[in-house]
């Protein structure tokens, strides 16, 4: 994996957040498959990948691919590159295809196009590592956490990225579903900056 490109692509995912993906794909693709809710480019994607694949297993990355409240036409993430014109809309997956044929770790990657919460029910796989990096609003956020965490693997990882304690540093979505996984019986593993790996206790 060349880290400097992978570090280079568009997206949201630093290289020290990115790593630590790296690390806990690794440690917890011992007990199955990752799953990623929240695509965008699949920069944290190919992050997974590159942990996920020692142990031969694919990262499954969910995304409707027309972008979060904040990418939408006037918000203050709005980019260009990633509107549509003929479409009329935000569409990521341009910016996917183009970021994973750049890497070999692509073919360990399994990107589905829908709303994470349509398949959720039909979802039978038992998954290593669960990353949720989706829609930031609280409703979403709360149903990605409810429908997917039974999908775990008893000893596999939820992982939470963008954990602000304050406001004012950034939306508190996911750390209301940080918080109310610790009281459900998750506990924490590991932190580093915004990204959270939890374990069940």
């Amino acid at each position: 994996m060349d880290l400097k490109k992978l570090n280079n692509l568009k997206g949201f995912m630093p290289s020290h957040e990115g790593l630590a993906l790296t690390k806990w794909a690794e440690e917890f693709s011992h007990y199955g498959p990752a799953l990623e809710i929240g695509t965008f480019g699949a920069k944290s994607t190919l992050y997974i990948a590159a942990g996920s694949r020692i142990h031969n297993q694919l990262v499954y990355t969910i995304d409707h691919h027309s972008g979060s409240e904040e990418h939408q036409l006037g918000e203050e993430y709005f980019d260009p590159e990633i509107y549509d014109e003929k479409l009329g809309r935000v569409n990521t997956v341009p910016l996917m295809q183009a970021n994973l044929q750049l890497f070999d770790e692509s073919k360990w990657v399994v990107p589905i196009v829908t709303n994470a919460n349509t398949i959720a029910s039909s979802w039978a796989t038992e998954l290593g590592l669960l990353f949720i990096d989706g829609s930031h609003t609280e409703k979403s956020a709360m149903n990605d956490y409810d429908n997917w965490c039974s999908k775990l693997h008893p000893q596999g990882a939820l992982v939470i990225h963008d954990i602000y304690e304050k406001p004012e540093d950034g939306g508190q979505a996911p750390y209301l579903i940080f918080q109310k996984a610790l009281a459900e019986g998750f506990q924490l593993h590991e932190r580093v900056d915004t990204i959270v790996c939890l374990t069940r206790a």
